[in-house]
């Protein structure tokens, strides 16, 4: 692996838009700060680092299996990692029951002496 450190957004700019594929993105300038693209350059696997707060580096990975490794630790680091969702909601709340007998056609919120004054 080898890290090059670039002054300008520009020079990673140049190089995401002549990658031939982007396998990820992780991280947001805006909210985090920092962001990594992961993406191929020909049959070359690269790290585009963007910081607002540190160096901007280009990283080239000499393997494939050390450029995926990177990409789950660097999913660590900024707290996207892949997660499991579990299901808060029970099949029988009344609110997705699809299979309920209750009408509601007609039901209406609003008293019928409240005028529709904007």
């Amino acid at each position: 692996m080898e890290q090059i450190e670039v002054n300008s957004w520009e020079t990673l700019d140049a190089l995401k838009s002549s990658a031939t594929k982007i396998v990820e993105t992780i991280g947001d300038l805006s909210v985090d700060e920092q962001m990594s693209v992961f993406c191929y350059i020909e049959d070359d696997c690269f790290e585009l680092y963007y910081s607002a707060l540190e160096s901007n580096y280009i990283k080239h990975f000499e393997s494939e299996e050390e450029f995926y490794q990177s990409i789950k630790i660097r999913k660590k680091e900024l707290g996207e990692e892949d997660f499991n969702s579990t299901d808060y909601y029970n099949e029988d709340d009344e609110f997705n029951d699809d299979n309920s007998n209750e009408d509601y056609d007609g039901y209406s919120i609003s008293n019928e002496d409240e005028g529709d004054e904007f």
